[in-house]
């Protein structure tokens, strides 16, 4: 680890903290990218690839990490790994960004955590970027991760199909970070 663990901070919420990943952090996102449940969230396979593998390929990622999108840990309270949160398909001449997240740990489901680090990693975008506008997919079913995107000031704006499923896309502009949540038709 280069630092120590203040460095990686990148990003404090309320309840979480945004931070830089570590190498310990390979055993949990193992364990959360081999979860059926999981993987049913984000529209994606569980993987099938043995521990070993998944390390060496998890330990090449975060030394080459592309410049277009980064990924962090989130941390609760008392420091715990929960989950991942991202940014990518970053597009410098339009100043935007696609983000994501999943927490992995359950016991953690369903408590503002997402909503808070969400919030916490878009201000910081926009307080260290030029982007101008954040977007993100959810599937269409996911009531929870909807409100939960809405919270963190998030609005509707289409839908998308990909593989058969629906999502819905969600975005939160610059501007609107000053505008009261009416006004941009984020529910108070």
């Amino acid at each position: 680890m280069n630092g120590s663990p203040r460095d990686d901070v990148i990003a404090r919420g309320r309840r979480t903290v945004v931070r830089r990943k570590r190498m310990a952090d390979a055993t949990d996102e193992y364990t959360w990218r081999r979860d059926e449940e999981l993987a049913h969230f984000d529209a994606s396979n569980p993987t099938r690839i043995p521990f070993p593998d998944y390390q060496r390929n998890w330990s090449f990622d975060m030394r080459f990490t592309d410049t277009a999108g980064r990924s962090f840990a989130v941390e609760e309270e008392t420091g715990r790994h929960i989950g991942n949160i991202m940014y990518y398909n970053n597009d410098a001449a339009r100043q935007e960004a696609e983000i994501g997240i999943s927490i992995g740990r359950r016991d953690c489901w369903a408590q503002g955590y997402g909503s808070d680090a969400v919030a916490a990693l878009v201000a910081y975008l926009f307080r260290t970027t030029e982007l101008r506008r954040l977007y993100l997919h959810t599937l269409d079913w996911n009531e929870r991760a909807y409100r939960s995107f809405q919270k963190a000031g998030f609005a509707q704006c289409g839908t998308s199909w990909r593989n058969g499923k629906t999502f819905l896309v969600m975005e939160v502009r610059r501007e609107w970070m000053s505008a009261p949540p009416a006004e941009r038709g984020v529910p108070a």
